[in-house]
């Protein structure tokens, strides 16, 4: 009997798909699984339309045998079978579907249930990954013939008849031997076998048996069949969800929201999310990989498609089963970029209505969700230069000077008083520390609300936020506040301002390098000096830049300010028409003591510790 040779791109293509395309070979098995399976929708809906074939669903099954001494491993379903022609059109040509031509041959529309999803032909030959030798043996439905298909890789196949008593097909792999570098016995294992069907088939329609594995030699069905986010959300409870979220994502706590929904349009689709009760342990690291499971009925196609998430809901875990996605050789790689956009879109509309009704219905809840997830959603803010910054603010809460539960940023806007014009904050290690900020003073006095920050990333967001409601963001360590002043507050600051100007000019040059300027201010009440920041880097954006493991420090543009009002002032100026020296002295004493309050770093330590010795003494 002739050896049949394939087309010269086919057996480009099973050379390229062995070697390389895959990328894990067990998903061999999930191929042949999804093709039997086809197979048998074949049958099945051949039976609605034709009506006299005697079979129902429950007579259809999909059964897997090993043989460990022949190293063989067989897979036989009871479909709809191939003729001899379908076999060489089929298996003789790589990237032929044969259930892409049932499906132009057929009229679909009336097939309730039946979904084709198979790529016979192409998914078929990933089992030379893992085989020396493949045999197919055949028997169309209706038909007295049976056809072997045989091929040992990419040199060819032969094609003769055989014999078969029912329809449907069986195909048998020798397994390769093992090498140094891959095990290929596994496959030959039953705990390996159930663990692939759980992983990628268990939600094939059809029982996959494993023969002589269950009680007393019976075959063992390995696959659940039926999905849970294919079942009616009314027949569903709190716990059937909790319950699937921990085993299948190997969490202990409950997730905090799940989101079950179907949508139909241009792309269909289920999806089943979950938000977490907690970070996992590496979420925050570069090893965290987002992704939600991408089936497409029932088939597990990807562990984790990172394409159907935005980056700021990436804590978001689940799955999206699909039947519309158009998949190419491996089931791995989609080829419709667009319909996934369609679905991550959608998804991320969902997942922000979920968290907004959360955060309306239930802010404790959301405040610990926040509090484990919250930092991705300012960075969402931040990344790409804020593109996203609309989608997410909504979502942003923060503690407040003004009560002891978060706001969100619209409630903050909604109680501002009529004279406000900015969304203040302020940023610092604690919400303790940030409350006793000097620069703090003059807005509690006022009654502004502000907003405490405690993220590294914070002001990088906010700054990129700039607006909230057409309110423009305002750092209390701004060196203007934007406050409003009476004219003869004006006029007194000014002439304060000018009788001070020796003692301020005298502060400058002692400072000169360290601060842009020295002025006075009447932000401040009890302190009697403050650090604030010039131009859009600030003081906290200073402090986190520095922190990280780079050679070139940056410095924002400090500026001095000094309590108009404090009775160190008086002193200053006194000693200015006296000892100008001391005074360059005290300059660098309460850049220092401003330096401690902001929690950055005293220069000099030593000078720092001189002085205050030398004022404890008298001198």
């Amino acid at each position: 009997m002739a050896k049949r040779k394939f087309k010269a791109e086919s057996k480009r293509l099973l050379d390229l798909m062995i070697n390389s395309i895959y990328t894990h070979k067990e998903i061999f098995l999930r191929e042949l699984i999804s093709n039997g399976s086809d197979a048998i929708d074949k049958l099945y809906y051949r039976s609605l339309t034709d009506g006299n074939t005697g079979l129902s669903r429950e007579s259809f099954a999909i059964d897997l045998g090993v043989d460990k001494e022949a190293r063989t491993l067989t897979i036989t379903d009871n479909g709809i079978g191939m003729t001899k022609e379908e076999m060489e059109k089929n298996l003789g040509t790589i990237a032929r579907s044969g259930s892409l031509d049932f499906k132009t041959q057929m009229d679909m529309a009336e097939a309730g249930d039946v979904d084709i999803i198979g790529q016979f032909g192409v998914g078929f030959y990933s089992a030379f990954m893992v085989s020396s030798k493949v045999t197919v043996v055949s028997r169309a439905f209706g038909s007295e013939e049976t056809w072997v298909w045989e091929s040992a890789g990419a040199d060819g196949y032969t094609l003769k008849e055989g014999e078969k008593e029912t329809n449907g097909t069986e195909i048998t792999l020798t397994i390769k031997e093992d090498r140094s570098d891959e095990n290929y016995s596994r496959f030959l294992e039953d705990y390996q076998i159930r663990a692939l069907v759980k992983k990628y088939s268990d939600y094939i329609r059809y029982p996959i048996r494993l023969a002589g594995s269950g009680e007393e030699g019976d075959p063992e069905v390995l696959n659940s069949m039926v999905p849970l986010w294919k079942k009616q959300k009314s027949d569903l409870t709190d716990e059937d969800y909790n319950n699937f979220y921990k085993e299948k994502y190997y969490d202990f706590t409950d997730p905090i929201k799940v989101i079950h929904t179907d949508v139909e349009g241009v792309v269909s689709y289920t999806a089943l999310l979950f938000i977490p009760g907690q970070a996992p342990m590496d979420y925050y690291s570069k090893d965290f990989e987002k992704g939600l499971q991408l089936y497409s009925s029932g088939v597990m196609i990807m562990e984790k498609c990172p394409d159907l998430l935005p980056d700021h809901f990436s804590f978001v875990r689940g799955l999206v089963d699909s039947q519309d996605l158009s998949l190419n050789i491996s089931r791995e790689m989609l080829q419709h970029d667009r319909q996934l956009r369609a679905i991550e879109q959608r998804l991320e509309k969902k997942i922000k209505q979920e968290l907004l009704e959360l955060l309306n219905k239930d802010r404790k809840t959301y405040e610990e969700f926040f509090r484990h997830f919250g930092l991705q959603l300012k960075y969402g803010v931040y990344e790409r230069y804020g593109m996203n910054k609309d989608k997410i603010q909504d979502l942003l809460v923060y503690h407040s000077s003004a009560q002891e539960e978060m706001v969100t940023l619209a409630e903050y806007v909604s109680r501002m008083p009529e004279d406000q014009k900015a969304i203040y904050y302020a940023c610092g290690e604690s919400i303790e520390r940030i409350d006793r900020m000097p620069q703090t003073e003059v807005l509690k006095d006022k009654g502004y609300e502000i907003l405490y920050m405690t993220d590294d990333i914070d002001e990088f967001a906010v700054q990129m936020m700039g607006t909230f409601e057409e309110k423009p963001f305002k750092s209390v360590s701004a060196d203007d506040l934007e406050l409003e002043s009476s004219e003869e507050e004006k006029a007194q600051s000014e002439k304060q301002e000018e009788e001070s100007r020796q003692v301020l000019d005298i502060m400058k040059e002692a400072l000169e390098g360290k601060v842009t300027d020295v002025r006075l201010t009447h932000r401040l009440k009890t302190h009697p000096v403050c650090l604030t920041a010039r131009g859009g880097l600030s003081l906290e954006m200073e402090k986190v830049l520095n922190a990280m493991p780079v050679e070139e420090k940056v410095q924002a543009e400090r500026v001095l300010e000094i309590n108009d009002s404090h009775p160190i002032l008086e002193t200053l100026k006194t000693l200015a028409e006296k000892d100008p020296e001391k005074v360059k002295t005290y300059a660098g004493l309460l850049y220092s003591q401003a330096l401690l309050i902001e929690g950055l770093p005293v220069e000099d330590p030593v000078a720092f510790s001189n002085v205050i010795c030398d004022l404890m003494i008298g001198e």
